[in-house]
């Protein structure tokens, strides 16, 4: 929590703002001073406060992470990094399509990947969908392009060209809502401008911002938009992955299993309208999914 903090000093005061947390056993503070009055955004003058702290408490590991995970690859043989690589795309298309209700388990999604076995008894839309997510995933990491709007299109189309083909590759004419959220996504006369407005910011900071920020942003705003009849939630985190992979950090899969600590994190950062708690939760997900290279 970030408190107003007033000091005395003979005859005059001086303002900070105090941010306790625990690290380990320890309760520790970390502090900035604001100047002899309470500035008038001391709302929004917190939020930077914070938002530094946790750029400084997180990607301190995240870049020792970057420069493990690329030592380790340069060591490896080039037939190991392929078979690493293509168990990376069995799991996140596993969790990635399970998150969206995929009934196929993560055996059935090796069984069908890596050997072409089709499972018996379950929906033929999620064998589709999941052998359409890795050729999706295995495009995204072959483009060696730039973001943009007909890239994200034609993913969105190969994904559900099987399976939903009035929607595929379409920005959305009507209105949609997102189960189990409060979060209401835009008209869609309003989709042609955001879009616009996304790459345009895209453009203007993806040399700014730490590229895992980036790829956060990147997530929350396209979902955010939801601009697709279906397929907002997996584009999204393949739009993710790219950025990742175009910084060479390794790639990021959120787990099935910690997908409730995802969804509350993407809604309250829509409701409540705050980037940055979705941006450190991503953070907190990228140290743990990848601690072995801080070891």
């Amino acid at each position: 929590m970030v408190e107003l903090k007033k000091i005395n000093k003979g005859n005059k005061e001086y303002y900070y703002l105090v941010h306790s947390y625990r690290e380990g056993k320890l309760v520790k503070k970390k502090q900035v001073y604001l100047g002899d009055s309470v500035p008038k955004d001391l709302i929004g003058k917190k939020k930077e406060f914070i938002q530094e702290f946790y750029k400084q408490k997180f990607l301190g590991g995240i870049d020792k992470i970057k420069e493990n995970f690329n030592k380790q690859e340069s060591a490896m043989p080039k037939s190991a990094i392929e078979k690493q690589k293509e168990n990376f795309a069995i799991k996140f298309t596993y969790n990635s399509q399970r998150i969206e209700g995929s009934t196929l388990t993560l055996k059935d999604t090796a069984d069908l990947l890596e050997r072409g076995i089709t499972p018996s008894l379950k929906p033929i839309r999620d064998v589709k969908e999941a052998e359409a997510h890795k050729l999706v995933f295995e495009n995204m990491i072959n483009y060696n392009k730039d973001l943009n709007l007909q890239i994200v299109l034609f993913w969105n189309k190969k994904l559900l060209e099987q399976t939903k083909p009035d929607v595929a590759g379409k920005i959305r004419d009507y209105q949609v809502e997102i189960a189990r959220s409060k979060f209401m996504p835009p008209l869609p006369s309003e989709l042609d401008f955001l879009l616009k407005e996304f790459f345009d910011w895209y453009n203007k900071e993806k040399n700014k911002l730490h590229p895992v920020e980036l790829a956060a942003l990147v997530h929350l705003k396209f979902v955010t938009l939801h601009p697709f009849g279906d397929g907002n939630g997996r584009i999204s985190r393949i739009m993710m992955n790219f950025v990742l992979k175009k910084h060479k950090f390794p790639l990021l899969d959120i787990p099935y299993t910690k997908r409730s600590g995802y969804y509350n994190a993407l809604e309250r950062s829509q409701v409540k309208k705050e980037e940055n708690i979705f941006v450190q939760w991503f953070f907190r997900r990228y140290l743990q999914e990848h601690k072995k290279y801080l070891r």
